[in-house]
């Protein structure tokens, strides 16, 4: 928002500490989730939050899954715990298996992590998958950090399952990564422990300021979205159009994408090697496949056609 800037030169008080009860960043964040904020706890970004569930449910030798691939904070934090991962593949579309994920499951499985839409495949879960999902004994924890792009959400069903924790992200839609702000929204007994253990200081005051800034421009970040959602789109039409290149449906800001078989590396350093930086992986299961943020309409149109001179060359 343009009004961060300005908001963040104005303020006169980053002498003082920060609330450690969050009381106005709270009540700012029920205004954006329409959740209580007795459910709600901000972090220094989500991965904070991803560290504090981790040190509230899973110890040494307990057990967390991750339907993989997926993003790799619940791994990494999961570690530190000396916790085991069972990664559960996600089928050949990269949706959820949820049959795979319950068999996976057992008593020592103190946590689910759900990324929705997931982070790096862009596929969404389903509301009827999250919803089996929390039938069992476990948080399951639904990570929403691409939801302005994907427009679903269940942070309504907080009140009914006390299992689920919802995360949310200032870093995509409202172009505030530097300045990390995450939050939760979950029961409001889990959220008071959280509250209990979680660094006194964790937000710190120019992030504090830049989200309430950011809040009170919502409609004008939020018209932002739908450019992205049409790049999206077309992006998805020029790839589907490429020979051997698959397209992977996405509902967030970036796009992954099957290169033919054998060529994916190379054509990942090709397109850098012209200054088109993309992502890839060398998960098993992404073999050749690179992922590529969505740009404004130039970007997507200078990434298809660099892509495309590259295929006809190799």
């Amino acid at each position: 928002s343009p009004k961060v800037g300005p908001t963040l030169g104005a303020f006169e008080q980053y002498n003082r500490y920060p609330d450690p009860q969050q009381a106005e960043l709270r009540d700012a964040l029920s205004g954006y989730t329409g959740a209580p904020r007795d459910c709600i706890v901000a972090g220094n970004g989500s991965d904070e939050l991803i560290d504090l569930i981790i040190r509230l449910f899973v110890g040494k030798g307990d057990k967390i899954i991750e339907p993989s691939p997926t993003f790799g904070m619940y791994g990494f934090s999961a570690r530190l715990a000396q916790a085991e991962i069972i990664k559960v593949s996600r089928d050949t579309n990269f949706d959820l298996d949820i049959g795979k994920i319950k068999q996976a499951w057992d008593d020592k499985t103190k946590v689910v992590f759900i990324a929705h839409p997931n982070n790096p495949t862009g596929n969404p879960a389903t509301r009827d998958q999250i919803l089996e999902l929390l039938k069992l004994d476990s948080i399951i924890v639904v990570d929403e950090a691409y939801h302005e792009y994907c427009g679903q959400t269940c942070i309504d069903l907080i009140d009914k399952y006390p299992n689920l924790i919802v995360l949310r992200t200032f870093s995509k839609w409202a172009g505030l990564a530097g300045l990390r702000i995450g939050l939760g929204v979950m029961n409001p007994e889990i959220a008071q422990l959280m509250m209990t253990i979680k660094p006194p200081y964790n937000m710190n005051r120019a992030a504090e300021e830049a989200l309430k800034a950011s809040l009170k421009d919502k409609e004008l970040l939020l018209s932002r979205i739908t450019p992205v959602i049409n790049e999206r789109e077309r992006l998805f039409d020029l790839m589907t159009a490429l020979p051997g290149v698959t397209p992977i449906p996405s509902a967030a800001n970036f796009m992954m994408l099957r290169l033919p078989q054998g060529k994916g590396l190379d054509i990942f350093h090709k397109l850098a090697s012209r200054g088109i930086l993309t992502r890839c992986y060398d998960y098993p299961e992404m073999t050749d496949c690179i992922r590529v943020s969505i740009g404004q309409r130039w970007e997507v149109d200078g990434f298809a056609n660099a892509l495309n001179e590259i295929l006809d060359r190799t």
